[in-house]
């Protein structure tokens, strides 16, 4: 798999896209997923308070947020490392996306009377030379649709009224480009994916060389002397230590094709998710990372051992039912820590139980009962034949399950048929609509909709949303049988 033996990543989170294919797979895999994703808390609402203003408040800030704010990428790295290549690159790719670029170049000071004089002295690679409060201004309305005027900077004159300024619409999707656009936190903080465009330094020597000897007409000499005065200098002590930030580092910049195509395979991802999200505040997808991109290139891969496969989906099962659990009620409560201190924290929800749909749904037990000790779980078998042939066969739930908070447990939610039925035999037994919390590992747009429409208060926990269905209702482009898959019980 290309998207396994690209990716190298780090201790602290950050991964490297390098261009050799030569990384074994299990290595690849061990190193994709040394790291552990946190359980996720998100969600919680207090109890005794009234839950119909806490739901509307929820969906109210939940809508606002994902309809409002675009998808924000930060490309820094230094001069002449290929930047402005990878945004192309990206912006060709996301051509059925509204997608709008916006550089840091565009925001420098205008140079006074006494700076423009002296311009050959004047350090442009440095933060002070960029008016970011000016950027962070631009880019708070973009994020709440307004259209803005952004200056066009002239290198002439070293000023930014000369040339009509540029209208931007709001869009989809914002890049940020500039050498020190990671420099300052607040610009960061505004970013959803934060690239670092890694070039060797000989590289952008000869690059800057030729673009200021061809394209600006100038001598070599003055290149080269504000290459070793300034740029240089700037690079090493304000643009290198911004890597850190990256999310991602591509190395060669616009040469790494690959690397880009798996950055938009991505934003994609991320932007279908935003898109259903919109419409149903009820519909959580946890944050897509490269190490849970990675998990789900193995379990969907028809080539994985069922080792393999079982090891990961509980992998990503995990994740799943701590970000189900964090959607559960809470209560305060302080204790005594070992150095006689009084710690405030929470007391998880206590009324608990899980529910399985027969048999996929088994497969995630063993994790919810991981993070819950002694958790009861009931079990519900439906017969399913295509799209509507829906039957109820056999349920098994706890006595006082009116009385407690559901986890209804599917890997793969399709058509939503079942999850309906299943669903509605809960809330028969007399489980609130707004106390079922459904879990699951992929699911279809179809399913989604059936669900969310027939029971808006039920909350979906899910990692990815697929593409759709196929003509014999499988999820494509899905991961297979499940069940038959994780229990061994397939063909192959």
């Amino acid at each position: 798999m290309i998207f396994l033996n690209l990716l190298q990543f780090q201790a602290f989170g950050r991964c490297v896209l390098p261009g050799d294919f030569g990384l074994p797979l299990r290595s690849a895999v061990e190193d994709l997923i040394e790291a552990s994703s946190g359980i996720h808390f998100s969600g919680f609402h207090l109890e005794n308070t009234d839950p119909s203003a806490s739901e509307l408040e929820r969906s109210t800030t939940s809508a606002t947020e994902n309809v409002l704010q675009p998808f924000v990428i930060g490309v820094a790295g230094g001069a002449a490392s290929g930047k402005t290549s990878v945004c192309d690159m990206i912006i060709e790719q996301l051509h059925d996306q509204r997608v709008v670029l916006v550089n840091q170049d565009s925001f420098y000071h205008n140079l006074t009377p006494e700076e423009f004089k002296k311009v050959h002295e004047y350090n442009f690679d440095h933060p002070d030379a960029f008016d970011t409060e000016q950027l962070l201004c631009i880019m708070e309305k973009l994020k709440h649709g307004q259209a803005v005027d952004i200056p066009r900077y002239d290198f002439k004159s070293y000023k930014n009224d000369i040339f009509p300024a540029r209208r931007v619409n709001p869009s989809d999707v914002i890049i940020l480009e500039g050498i020190l656009i990671f420099h300052d936190l607040r610009v960061r903080d505004l970013m959803n994916m934060k690239i670092f465009v890694d070039t060797d330094a000989d590289v952008r020597l000869a690059r800057r060389i030729r673009r200021d000897t061809v394209e600006k007409g100038r001598d070599i000499g003055m290149v080269l002397d504000q290459y070793s005065k300034f740029v240089k200098p700037a690079f090493d002590d304000f643009i290198l230590p911004t890597k850190k930030y990256a999310d991602i580092i591509i190395p060669r910049g616009g040469d790494n094709h690959v690397a880009i195509d798996l950055i938009v395979q991505h934003i994609r991802t991320k932007l279908g998710q935003h898109d259903l999200c919109k419409i149903y505040p009820n519909l959580y997808v946890i944050q897509s990372t490269f190490q849970i991109r990675g998990m789900h290139t193995l379990i969907r891969d028809s080539q994985s051992t069922k080792h393999d496969f079982v090891f990961y989906s509980d992998r990503l099962i995990r994740l799943v039912v701590e970000h189900g659990l964090g959607h559960l009620p809470f209560t305060e409560k302080q204790v005594i820590t070992p150095t006689g201190s009084v710690y405030t924290g929470v007391d998880f929800c206590k009324r608990l139980c899980g529910v399985s749909i027969i048999r996929s749904g088994e497969s995630m037990e063993n994790a919810l009962r991981a993070c819950c000790k002694g958790i009861k779980i009931g079990k519900i078998l439906i017969h399913r034949e295509g799209d509507n042939g829906q039957q109820l066969i056999y349920e098994k739930l706890p006595t006082d399950i009116s009385d407690r908070h559901v986890l209804l447990l599917d890997p793969i939610l399709g058509t939503g048929n079942s999850a309906v039925q299943a669903i509605s035999l809960l809330i028969k037994k007399g489980v609130p609509e707004s106390n079922i919390i459904f879990l699951n590992l992929i699911s279809a747009p179809q399913g989604v909709h059936v669900v969310c429409k027939h029971f808006p208060r039920v909350k979906i926990v899910t990692s990815e949303i697929e593409i759709g269905l196929n003509d014999d209702y499988r999820v494509i482009p899905g991961m297979g049988e499940f069940g038959d898959r994780y229990f061994g019980t397939d063909d192959d």
